[in-house]
């Protein structure tokens, strides 16, 4: 559950990661490792935003949503994929 204040709380089964060969640091491993995070979340279609934070966010963040809806958020600043996914959740955490 990524919680975002005592109003907003989004389960994580709405998100969705992908993971891709990373071009930041981890040595020998940069080409042999997914390290790479990439968070989709489709912000039109969830129910768990109220509807004046989803007008909100969809007017600020647009060229960060895709034609799916999808906002995609990326994280490749560390070495590995845990550390990736928390940074992405944080990223989309301040976001709204």
């Amino acid at each position: 559950m990524l919680v975002i204040d005592s109003q907003i709380q989004i389960p994580l089964a709405d998100v969705r990661f992908t993971f891709s060969r990373s071009s930041g640091p981890g040595g020998q491993n940069v080409n042999k490792v997914s390290s790479k995070v990439t968070l989709h979340w489709n912000v039109q279609s969830s129910p768990h935003l109220p509807a004046d934070v989803r007008e909100r966010f969809l007017a600020q963040y647009a060229h960060r949503i895709n034609s799916d809806g999808d906002v995609v958020i990326y994280s490749q600043r560390y070495r590995d994929q845990l550390r990736h996914r928390e940074d992405c959740l944080e990223t989309l955490r301040q976001l709204i």
